[in-house]
């Protein structure tokens, strides 16, 4: 197969330029292209482009601003390859990344695939926390972090391949973002189409990322999963209810511990400890203390974005445009 890699981006040319220099490393026997699409960006990407035009088979595009899953569509309207790998310019690539997915596809081809995504020794501890609250078991099931054993493995547009006849006939991505995604995800598997996880084709996901905007890219997660469940019923599960219920249940074990029933609090306080020594065994004691209110954070942001769009979408009867413009690109 010949691969394109489609990259949009938006006002974050130092970024991309760590993600080409890996492209131009890749351990692989045969020619790849890499399309980059400027999606209306401030901050030119063109110069830093041009200067792998010796390194790689790199074609660059500038468009107006319409969102990174239409920047996506565009690329791969544009590339010239018959499977496509979509990545995030926020994401660094190791050697072997491509030659693992080749040899993945070549013996267990699927019309689409994900990978994990880790943290980088170079990351910093905020980024290393971040990682961990979102790959790991004890939060998230990990299946952002390699897990495939809840259910259809769903990509994620930072680190996803997807063929042209998926593409074609899907048409990609929505115009809904966050969770353009998993939206592409469930229409593949309904037109009959597998997806798969590819363990050993991870990227390095740097996020660009504060306490503040995990805590807004995390609340909107919460958001659109209540838009995909009424767009998509059949996917609905118990358990995207489960960081809402973690924050009431918190409350209720506070307000229980101020008339001097501890033991519901004591619960939480011993998950947290696991989650701290867990943490602190894979990343150092800093890192642990830092993942704890990662995960605070997540299920916090998650849960209360879920239950918001919930009661405006469920109960109030909404329309998703109407309670959430801002998650919709025209």
């Amino acid at each position: 197969m010949y691969y394109s890699f489609i990259i949009p981006v938006f006002n974050r040319p130092e970024e991309i330029e760590k993600l080409l220099v890996s492209l131009s490393q890749l351990v692989f026997e045969r020619d790849f292209e890499v399309v980059v699409v400027e999606d209306g960006s401030e901050w030119s990407s063109e110069m830093v482009c041009a200067g792998f035009r010796e390194s790689l088979s790199i074609n660059y595009f500038y468009k107006p601003n319409s969102g990174p899953g239409d920047s996506r569509n565009f690329g791969m309207k544009k590339a010239k390859g018959d499977y496509f790998i979509i990545l995030d310019s926020d994401c660094v690539l190791p050697k072997q990344y491509l030659k693992n997915v080749d040899a993945y596809l070549s013996h267990h081809y699927v019309d689409c695939y994900g990978g994990p995504d880790a943290a980088h020794e170079s990351f910093s501890n905020l980024q290393k926390a971040i990682n961990y609250s979102m790959t790991s078991f004890l939060t998230t099931g990990g299946i952002r972090g390699g897990s495939e054993k809840l259910g259809k493995f769903q990509p994620r547009s930072f680190n996803m391949g997807l063929s042209k006849k998926a593409f074609e006939q899907t048409s990609g991505f929505g115009k809904i973002h966050p969770g353009e995604d998993p939206d592409l995800s469930i229409r593949l598997w309904q037109l009959g189409f597998d997806t798969a996880l590819i363990k050993e084709a991870y990227v390095y996901h740097e996020r660009r990322i504060s306490w503040k905007l995990f805590y807004r890219q995390v609340n909107k997660f919460g958001k659109v999963r209540v838009i995909l469940n009424k767009w998509h019923p059949g996917t609905k599960r118990i358990t995207f209810w489960f960081p809402t219920f973690f924050c009431l249940f918190l409350s209720i074990a506070v307000l229980l511990s101020i008339l001097g029933y501890f033991l519901f609090l004591s619960l939480y306080l011993l998950y947290f400890s696991i989650l701290f020594f867990h943490s602190s065994m894979k990343n150092g004691i800093r890192i642990g203390l830092s993942s704890v209110l990662a995960v605070f954070i997540q299920f916090y942001g998650y849960g209360m974005g879920f239950l918001l769009s919930w009661i405006k979408i469920t109960i109030l009867k909404q329309e998703e445009t109407t309670a959430f413009p801002n998650l919709f690109f025209k």
